[in-house]
């Protein structure tokens, strides 16, 4: 189990749990993230608003999933990027913990700060990406943001 430097257990999805996400190809996963994502931020895309994110690729690694993501802008929407293509910045972490930072439970910097989220490659474009983030409305999305709030509280509970 993953421990921030707080010395507080991180809550991680159980293995057992996890295992279906195994059967799935990182591909899919990515196609399938870059196209949620590309709905949920319809609005920046149209303004070009990611933009920062042209000719440049992010990989998400969810530590407890054993996932990755690849993720790319081509043709006004994120697209999923090839596995094989070195990424221009990595973002590593726990599901719980990029599940905070989504319903800004906590702050992206205390979770840089405590280790719990990891950063490598291209700091100038996590910068970006952080700050692009942070502009984000989410009381659009209310729905989404209560179904990852409960899903917090049960790893709490769980994990």
């Amino acid at each position: 189990m993953h421990r921030p430097s707080t010395g507080n257990k991180t809550p991680t999805v159980p293995r057992l749990l996890s295992l279906p996400f195994a059967v799935i190809p990182d591909a899919a996963h990515s196609a399938l993230l870059a196209t949620a994502l590309s709905a949920l931020f319809a609005t920046p895309l149209r303004r070009a608003e990611l933009e920062f994110l042209r000719n440049r690729s992010i990989r998400i690694e969810v530590v407890d999933l054993d996932l990755e993501y690849s993720l790319m802008l081509g043709h006004g929407r994120l697209s999923a990027g090839s596995r094989g293509c070195p990424a221009n910045l990595v973002i590593k972490g726990s599901l719980y913990d990029f599940l905070v930072l989504a319903t800004r439970r906590e702050d992206p910097d205390t979770l840089f700060f405590q280790r719990r989220l990891r950063l490598r490659g291209d700091t100038e474009l996590g910068l970006h990406v952080k700050n692009f983030l942070a502009r984000q409305e989410v009381d659009g999305h209310a729905g989404m943001i209560r179904a990852m709030n409960l899903l917090v509280d049960f790893m709490r509970r769980t994990g």
